[in-house]
């Protein structure tokens, strides 16, 4: 469907007398010599058909059309969306070599390099205000300012940087501003489409005779995007506002919305008004929508259609907009569309109906063409028509960025103080009651001036390549330096159904088999969410080198997405090593198991580990040397001392319980038995580490952490939600740190706590909780050294007293206070033998359970594990809800690994 005919580039040539510059820019043919992958080409073009034949070649092999996530489309469709071999509108054939040569341009590092990078600890605030940011209205962009800082952290120049669900291409632009190598992936042809041109060699600043075109188009099209002012005289329109015709349920009567919805002296839009006929009140949100016959004649045939009527004109004078109420020319001119543009044969494109179709707005939308007005549709054909004629594929994504906004789905907010346009619903196919039928052509007037201010981005060290990432067979072993990711989130955005409107444009579908989401239509659940997302992060385990590190980004109200997601990443090998905020302000340091995390905006950092350690973990595995040699080495990786506000940061990685947890899902991804309990694990770990402000460090971490601290007055604690009994235990241990106190003060701090305590969990009294994780101190030996250094430093008349002072003594007596290492292990002994009696009984049960003590499931799956009671795991899973096995991430592992290994016996 589309022909890429010329190459340009920018020169500066001598400016003719007049015009007050020594030089103008102007854009030209592209005709210098190029190269290309070790070979020389006359020019773009000349590069272009050579690698287009051998593309073509590569499209006659069954096998390639097997890698998983081509693409639906022609031949011809699939070559003339190409630029190859920079970019393929299918998996890229050529990235091997592109990897070889780029490895082979970095510098040689001096004797005795080693990478390493600690996680990048600080929060990212970033704004979405920019020029480049907005060129296309692709669904959800992760800042590329914010991306650079990442990519800078985590590589160097000349490193390759990999982007496996691309989107838009933010992660290709800052690569490219930050002179890195990129390759972008993604299934949709559309998404791949623009994170091409974005990086391209085409013109970003000027496109010769756009303006002429522009005013071309613009007589062409005069009398059908014309009306008349106050005075007769006739201004360009700016956009023309539609309203949807109710019937009213009472007296089944028709009425449009705009007259009866909308307060013209406020603004406002009123959900619930009186029928202008029989007075009843109208709910709009239920009010069923008049239906008309009309006669379509792009599809040829007959069809229905929602009802909806032409409400107020924008027009403009100058640099303002004015309203009007349509008058009988202006309805005359609208029942008048323009014919389709001689010398397009247009074919009617059938709609996709999957879980974003809702029967109710979009009746009678069967078609693509559907979700244009009739005019605009017309204009648009011969838009993409020139544009594509005079500017190759450039020209289509100047087209595609203007699409959003030319839909029926924009809306029209009244204002009080004038009208107001604010686009579509992102990522929905929402159609409101108020609709916007805009100027296509003054609309392409503005873009292409945010085209023009944009930065010149040709870069030749970007990659785009249409696939899925599921396979990426072609993407050698150990080749990647860097990942970054904007994973796709459960059910939060139907890709494949939102981009089917811009590749019915592009002649190029997406292939939904291997889309990582959840959707009816497509018969996926989270669990197949969960298999797709685990598929995609052991690709990117495979071609990222040992050592190296994945950033991705997570935003999702989810807690079951959020754990399927995590358990993905463990899963593939990753180690998470960092959780931290995207866009906010102010830092928070969250755990990366708690479950209402989900809510924010999350950067997670994971490593995969080097080939030391896999090494060495292949020889020492099941022992506790293994186990240590995996804490020393993540230790190593973890940030040492961060800084936020003059206040020192806790960081969560660094805590007993969390060190526990990837320690246990290394092992278990692997296959291999736990060799220490939790309780061991915790003896061992202050036995071999330093502890400060509940984390641990190694030996030469823990000088530099001790240098850095002295200087700060205070230690920001991580932000807790009690929500079971794990959350519960360590809000006790946060508060017992720094307060010894006793039942009675801690109590009623508890129940202002639990107030979010999950429905499914059993409730524990505070006395369990104290009784199996802390110790009292009963007042018969001296003064404990936690407790004699809080009542010491806040009450003057203890200061100085000897640990077996009465007066200390009694202040002392009945608190509660976190036991030292050896005896917590005690402590944790005595507990898992209650939470393994407890889960005894769990196997038994002979229906589901409703409310279950969590951590006793843990254990026994841990202790199933161990002995490769693996039946057991998957029965007691099957015993439990099905949303607490979804989200939490350790009984998702647990069983994951289970069914695996029972397939694999």
């Amino acid at each position: 469907m589309t022909e890429q005919k010329k190459l340009f580039k920018t020169e500066f040539v001598p400016a003719a007398e007049g015009e007050g510059t020594l030089f103008t820019e102007q854009v030209v043919i592209d005709s210098e010599p190029v190269t290309c992958l070790g070979m020389t080409f006359e020019n773009e073009e000349a590069r272009r058909s050579h690698f287009t034949e051998e593309l073509r070649k590569k499209l006659k092999d069954p096998e390639f059309r097997k890698i998983e996530g081509f693409p639906i489309g022609s031949d011809e469709d699939i070559l003339n969306l190409s630029d190859p071999p920079y970019y393929t509108a299918c998996p890229n054939p050529w990235i091997t070599d592109f990897i070889a040569e780029w490895e082979s341009q970095k510098p040689e590092k001096p004797e005795g390099y080693h990478y390493h990078r600690e996680p990048f600890a600080a929060d990212v605030s970033e704004g979405k205000n920019d020029t480049i940011y907005k060129l296309h209205s692709y669904h959800t962009k992760v800042p590329y300012k914010s991306i650079t800082h990442f990519i800078e952290h985590f590589t160097e120049e000349g490193d390759i940087v990999l982007d496996a669900f691309a989107g838009s291409g933010m992660t290709s632009v800052a690569s490219s501003l930050t002179r890195r190598k990129s390759i972008s992936c993604d299934l949709s042809p559309c998404a791949a489409f623009v994170s091409s041109k974005y990086v391209s060699k085409s013109p970003m600043r000027s496109l010769p005779r756009i303006s002429e075109l522009i005013d071309e188009l613009d007589a062409k099209y005069e009398k059908f995007l014309s009306t008349l002012d106050e005075q007769g005289k006739k201004r360009k329109i700016n956009f023309v506002v539609w309203s949807d015709v109710f019937i009213c349920p009472n007296c089944s009567n028709e009425f449009p919305f705009w007259e009866n919805g909308v307060d013209p002296q406020t603004g406002k839009m009123h959900k619930e008004y009186p029928c202008p006929h029989c007075h009843n009140t109208i709910n709009s949100l239920t009010c069923e929508r008049a239906h008309e016959t009309y006669f379509d004649d792009i599809a040829g045939k007959p069809a229905l259609r929602i009802k909806r009527i032409p409400v107020l004109i924008n027009y403009i004078i100058g640099s303002k907009g004015f309203e009007k109420k349509p008058d009988s020319e202006d309805l005359k001119i609208i029942s008048r569309p323009p014919s389709i543009p001689s010398g397009i044969d247009y074919k009617p494109l059938e709609f996709i109906k999957g879980d974003m179709h809702r029967s109710g707005y979009h009746f009678g939308m069967d078609y693509t063409h559907h979700f244009f007005d009739r005019r605009v549709f017309a204009i648009a054909l011969d838009l993409r028509k020139h544009l594509i004629s005079e500017y190759g594929n450039y020209g289509l994504f100047v087209f595609t960025s203007l699409l959003t906004r030319l839909t029926k789905m924009n809306r029209f907010i009244p204002k009080k103080n004038g009208s107001g346009v604010v686009g579509p619903f992102s990522g929905t196919l929402y159609m409101p009651p108020l609709q916007v039928e805009r100027n296509p052509i003054l609309y392409l007037r503005d873009k292409v001036k945010t085209h023009r201010s944009c930065s010149y981005l040709g870069y030749r060290g970007a990659i785009t390549s249409n696939q899925s990432s599921t396979e990426l067979s072609n993407i050698s072993d150990k080749s990647i330096d860097y990942i970054f990711v904007d994973p796709p989130f459960g059910a939060n955005l139907m890709y494949s159904e939102l981009n089917f409107l811009y590749e019915s444009w592009l002649g190029v579908f997406t292939n939904d088999k291997h889309e990582a989401i959840q959707n009816q239509h497509q018969s996926k659940d989270l669990s197949e969410y969960h298999k797709l997302m685990s598929s995609c992060f052991r690709e990117m385990y495979r071609v990222l080198k040992p050592g190296r590190w994945m950033t991705i980004e997570f935003h999702n109200s989810s807690n079951s997405v959020w754990q399927a997601l995590q358990a993905s990443i463990w899963e593939a090998g990753f180690v998470i090593a960092d959780v931290r905020i995207l866009d906010k302000k102010k830092i928070t340091m969250l755990q990366g198991t708690h479950a209402n995390i989900a809510k924010q905006d999350l950067v997670i950092s994971a490593y995969r580990p080097n080939g030391g350690l896999e090494e060495r973990f292949a020889l020492e595995s099941g022992t506790e040397k293994g186990v240590w040699d995996f804490v020393r080495t993540h230790l190593m990786i973890l940030p040492v001392f961060v800084e936020q506000n003059g206040k020192a940061v806790m960081i969560s990685e660094r805590q007993n319980f969390l060190l526990f947890d990837r320690m246990l899902a290394f092992h278990v991804q692997r296959g291999v038995t736990v060799p220490l309990s939790t309780s061991d694990f915790y003896v061992g770990l202050a036995n071999r580490f330093a502890e400060r402000d509940g984390m641990y460090f190694l030996p030469e971490q823990i000088i530099e952490y001790d240098k850095k601290r002295i200087s700060i007055d205070s230690l920001e604690q991580l932000a807790l939600f009690v929500s079971d009994e794990t959350s519960a235990i360590q809000w006790l241990r946060q508060i017992l740190k720094v307060k010894p106190q006793s039942f009675q003060d801690i109590h009623p701090q508890f129940l202002k706590e639990i107030g979010g305590w999950n429905k499914n969990e059993k409730k524990l009294e505070l006395s369990t909780l104290l009784e199996q994780n802390f110790i009292r101190y009963d007042g018969k030996e001296p003064v404990p050294e936690q407790i004699h250094t809080y009542l010491s430093s806040n009450w003057k008349d203890l200061r100085n007293l000897p640990k077996d002072s009465p007066a200390l003594m009694d202040k002392a007596r009945d608190r509660w206070f976190v036991p030292d290492p050896n005896k917590a292990g005690d402590l944790e002994r005595l507990r898992e033998k209650e939470l393994l009696k407890e889960f005894e009984e769990y196997k038994d049960a002979k229906k589901k359970l409703k409310v279950f003590r969590l951590e006793a499931v843990r254990a026994g799956f841990k202790k199933a594990w161990q002995e490769r009671d693996y039946a057991i795991i998957v029965k007691v899973a099957e015993l439990i809800p099905n949303n607490v096995l979804e989200e939490d991430p350790k009984l998702l592992m647990w069983y994951d690994q289970a069914v695996t290994r029972m397939g694999g016996e």
